[in-house]
């Protein structure tokens, strides 16, 4: 996937500290501006120039100041998404990366580096999906365990190795009270335990009580419904593995029907 989109970000948030300028609203307690918004990283400040007729005024607003941000969100962001959730993300890495920095503080930025770190997976580049990774976390702390980054970050982990790191996360997001998060770390439970324990049926049942039945019996109200879909698929897999192909293919059939509320 190519477009002229990614290049032209890359570029501006290189060349300027105020990076893109995207339509949007600023609101303070005070008031609300809408109009083109751009984030200058020296100054740490928000400045949106409104324009009505032939004028133009521009506002700045520092960060501590803002209560709500609204932009635009970038145009091809949505099939940039698709791409890696259908496995390509490895051509969708240029492009993604383009957003994380253009949209640098313009509220795109970190949901972008979600999937810029999945696509750097599916190109086989974990070492560059960790520093992707790394750089928002680095910023965000609370993103290495809780809300839709972490399950990225933790696939990270796992792939690199770096299991004190990643048992750390899983530990804080059990005790975070996220309801999500806890049931994405039961998740990686039982990945960590078929990375760790080997092609055999022991493992694959130990994932199955430890992680993955756990989300699919017990988080089923509407904050894990994205984790329970996934763990719905990875016990078929494991049913499967064992044997069992009839239970693998209820577990299937209730992941199809729990996908499209998990959107």
């Amino acid at each position: 996937m190519k477009s002229k989109f990614a290049a032209a970000a890359a570029i501006a948030a290189l060349a300027s500290s105020a990076a893109l300028a995207v339509p949007g609203t600023v609101k303070t307690a005070t008031e609300t501006k809408t109009g083109d918004v751009k984030w200058n990283r020296v100054s740490k400040e928000y400045a949106v120039t409104v324009k009505k007729g032939g004028a133009s005024m521009t506002f700045t607003y520092a960060l501590a100041d803002v209560v709500d941000l609204d932009v635009q969100k970038p145009a091809n962001y949505d099939a940039l998404v698709a791409a890696v959730e259908r496995g390509r993300g490895a051509g969708a890495v240029l492009d993604l990366a383009g957003i994380v920095q253009g949209y640098k503080m313009l509220k795109w930025d970190k949901p972008a580096a979600r999937w810029l770190v999945e696509a750097h997976l599916q190109a086989n580049d974990p070492q560059k999906a960790f520093e992707a990774a790394q750089a928002i976390v680095a910023e965000e702390k609370s993103y290495a365990y809780v809300g839709d980054f972490a399950p990225a970050y933790w696939k990270v982990l796992l792939k690199l190795g770096k299991h004190q790191q990643l048992e750390n996360c899983l530990k804080k997001a059990a005790a975070s009270g996220d309801r999500a998060s806890s049931a994405n770390a039961l998740v990686m439970r039982g990945d960590v335990i078929i990375a760790n324990g080997g092609d055999k049926a022991e493992t694959y049942r130990k994932a199955l009580v430890d992680g993955y039945l756990r989300v699919a019996l017990m988080c089923k109200d509407a904050p894990c419904a994205a984790a329970r879909a996934v763990a719905l698929e990875k016990c078929a897999f494991c049913f499967d593995k064992m044997g069992w192909a009839a239970r693998a293919e209820e577990m299937r059939a209730e992941a199809t029907r729990v996908a499209p509320s998990a959107k």
